[in-house]
């Protein structure tokens, strides 16, 4: 590249800008912006609705130095490079740094560039394929600052008046509640219903085989109660087993397309445990560049992305990358993937830069979850252009009387992509059938009831939501992570055990929204509107249009609401039959902002609060309650104790439920497992009723009401 003197570059980050820097040498300079530095003011509306929705743009509190200190570098170069991220955001950063220096120096060149990959051919490349600022993009960023700002602004105040002070509502934000509301209530309106399975165990010389009852009466078994299975049992006790029917089946099994940021959240969630914001921020990282040896280096491209494109070059480079390591698995074509309906298909999809950097020749330099995340996002490119892989089934049916029994075996015959993978990889089931023929008898040495209950709806995880959002066309790759961060923010909701629970608060106003604003709050309005916001971009739809369309009839229900809600302020408040320990009086229950809590009803004169009991303790001879604790000073994690500690040592770490056990009176709580997902128990060990019948049987050895480790630390 032919040397310049005097170019300043402008970014986003500073890891960015460190990275960049080393790649283009003498004659650069490059700064970064720390994102946004011109934007609505947060203390008032700052749109003017008379006047075709004009915008009041300052400088963001806490930047002005930054942007007087590129201002200032400005003075000294002859051109400037505006290089922020290739999406709308970035797009209206790049808009509003040129127009400030404008100001001052209205002779200065610029130019915009962008690239996907922080290498530098991709700078290079980018440097000198330079463009004009897209006013489209930036006139959809700010329709949507501005929609965002109109529905915020004047929902906001609806909550303070009529709920309590320093509330907040979204518009994407809302909705993605309304979906997590809507599932808490399936999961606590399910009822579970006990169910039974019946496998027999087989052998034939030694060899040992597991079977699953599959047919009964020439019909799929319906196992109700423990008797069903019962007289099955005893029907089939001195019967033979023949094998019926013996199948095999050969599967194709295609190699999935390489990430997009909602796979990719998704894919971090269910493989490593990462919320999606730690996702992101460890992405982010990736892009930005880690220091490998003497080089820093950008390792992924760019991560905010809805396309499974890749580009020619790094085709070839993976082609070559696997020809090289894994010959007999290259396909004699690149293989493409189809972008979904709807996508901006601005970037590329994520993928390593260096294929020939693999994850375990970078295990040195990344720190643990750089290097898992870099794993599967390298693993996935790679085995993206691999052939597929191959199995094969097969299926065995023995006969006993009226009843099928089913057992199946299956192994790869081809591993195809699945070579390179061991992040991503699935643990096969091991089941490996002997040698049988039709017509022949296998010993029958027992049967193996079971006894299950079925399964309600699981709550939202981050990657369950996240894939509802992208499925529904709510949000955008920039905004899934943070619409879950502003939820959990604001308390609307919290994360246990990984899944994404509604608070009392989150729920309230949930309800104030849906029945007072049932548009805005629709998953189809807020798709449509994302569509619209698309259509901006494409030059195919007017902001100000827009934005008349939505406001005018928006702002008269915003009126109409505010006007006619009843005040919910004091109505939350229930006086309790709880008596003040200090002061004698009745205490009061309130919400606050992490849920309800009992305040003394002599409140200032008395400022004693407590948890809201949750249940009777189920100690006999105890009146105690049962309240949420902490250990570690608050900070730790949540219990369930009773009041009278320490006369009383109850301990749960199962959340106590509203329900009483209809056969013992005891309380139900709410369990979670692997197997089982979210489920209701009874809290008495030796209580049946909703339990398993190993933990039946085992009440007293298998008892979670007693920890010694919560105990001490009560």
């Amino acid at each position: 590249m032919k040397e310049n003197k005097n170019i300043l570059l402008i970014v986003e980050s500073p890891a960015k800008a460190r990275t960049i820097e080393k790649y283009l040498g003498k004659g650069y300079q490059v700064e970064a912006s720390m994102g946004h530095l011109i934007d609505l003011p947060k203390s008032r509306l700052a749109v003017d609705v008379k006047h075709n929705f004009t915008p009041e743009y300052i400088t963001v509190r806490g930047k002005a130095k930054i942007l007087k200190n590129l201002i200032q570098k400005a003075k000294r170069t002859e051109k400037i490079l505006l290089a922020s991220d290739n999406d709308r955001e970035g797009e209206a950063i790049s808009y509003h740094i040129k127009n400030a220096i404008l100001k001052k120096y209205p002779q200065l060149e610029f130019e915009r560039i962008v690239f996907n990959e922080i290498t530098p051919s991709a700078i290079r490349e980018a440097i000198g394929t330079s463009r004009d600022i897209d006013q489209d993009k930036v006139a959809a960023q700010k329709a949507r600052r501005i929609l965002d700002r109109l529905v915020g602004y004047h929902l906001s105040p609806i909550l303070w008046a009529k709920v309590k002070n320093g509330l907040s509502a979204g518009r994407v934000q809302s909705v993605a509640l309304r979906l997590l509301c809507e599932r808490e209530i399936e999961v606590e309106n399910f009822i579970p219903e006990e169910y039974w399975s019946l496998q027999v165990n087989l052998e034939k010389k030694s060899k040992k085989i597991l079977a699953q009852l599959v047919e009964y009466k020439k019909l799929k078994p319906e196992l109700k109660l423990q008797k069903d299975v019962e007289a099955i049992i005893k029907e089939l006790k001195n019967i033979e087993f023949t094998v019926k029917d013996i199948r095999q089946v050969e599967k194709v099994i295609k190699p999935k397309a390489p990430f997009t940021t909602s796979k990719l959240q998704q894919a971090a969630a269910t493989r490593l445990g990462f919320t999606s914001r730690k996702t992101m921020r460890i992405a982010q990282q990736l892009y930005e560049g880690i220091n490998i040896g003497s080089e820093h280096v950008g390792l992924i491209t760019y991560m905010r992305t809805d396309s499974t494109r890749i580009a020619g070059s790094a085709l070839g480079q993976v082609r070559d990358f696997i020809k090289q390591y894994y010959a007999l698995e290259l396909p004699p074509k690149a293989l493409f993937y189809s972008v979904a309906k709807g996508a901006e298909d601005a970037h590329e999809a994520i993928r390593p830069t260096y294929v020939d950097k693999t994850p375990e020749s970078l295990r040195s330099s990344l720190s643990s979850e750089q290097f898992k995340l870099y794993a599967i996002i390298w693993e996935q490119f790679v085995a993206s252009q691999m052939k597929p892989a191959k199995s094969s089934t097969i299926s065995v049916d023995f006969e006993a009387g009226a009843a099928v029994f089913r057992s199946s075996s299956t192994k790869m015959i081809e591993k195809g992509f699945q070579k390179v993978l061991k992040q991503l990889a699935s643990k096969e089931k091991k089941n490996v059938l002997p040698k049988l023929t039709v017509g022949e008898k296998v010993e029958c040495t027992g049967f193996k009831p079971e006894q299950h209950f079925t399964s309600g709806p699981a709550r939202y995880t981050d990657a369950s939501i996240i894939k509802t959002l992208e499925e529904n066309g709510i949000g955008r790759p920039s905004t899934y992570a943070p619409i879950i961060s502003v939820l959990q923010d604001r308390y609307y909701i919290v994360r246990k055990n990984k899944q994404l629970v509604p608070t009392t608060l989150g729920r309230i106003i949930n309800d104030i929204l849906i029945k007072s604003f049932p548009d805005i709050l629709n998953v189809n309005f807020t798709a449509e509107m994302e569509s619209k916001l698309d259509k901006i971009e494409e030059h195919s739809q007017e902001w100000i249009a827009m934005l008349k369309e939505f406001y005018p009839p928006f702002k008269i229900q915003v009126d109409h609401v505010m006007e006619t809600l009843e005040s919910l302020k004091g109505v939350l408040d229930e006086e309790t039959d709880y008596t003040c320990e200090k002061c004698g009086r009745k205490m009061i229950k309130k919400l606050g902002r992490f849920g309800f809590f009992l305040a003394c009803g002599g409140f200032p004169e008395c400022r004693n609060t407590k948890s809201v009991p949750l249940a009777d303790c189920p100690r006999d001879n105890c009146d105690g309650k049962i309240i949420t604790r902490r250990r570690q000073g608050g900070r730790g994690r949540e219990f369930y104790g009773c009041t009278n500690y320490p006369e009383c040592d109850f301990i749960s770490h199962f959340k106590p439920i509203n329900q009483s056990c209809p056969k013992c009176g005891k309380f139900l709580v709410e369990k979670t497992d692997k197997k089982r997902g979210s489920y209701k128990s009874c809290i008495n060990p030796l209580c049946n009723y909703l339990h398993t019948a190993d933990e039946y049987e085992n009440g007293n050895k298998q008892s979670a009401i007693l920890d010694e480790e919560s105990r001490n630390s009560a």
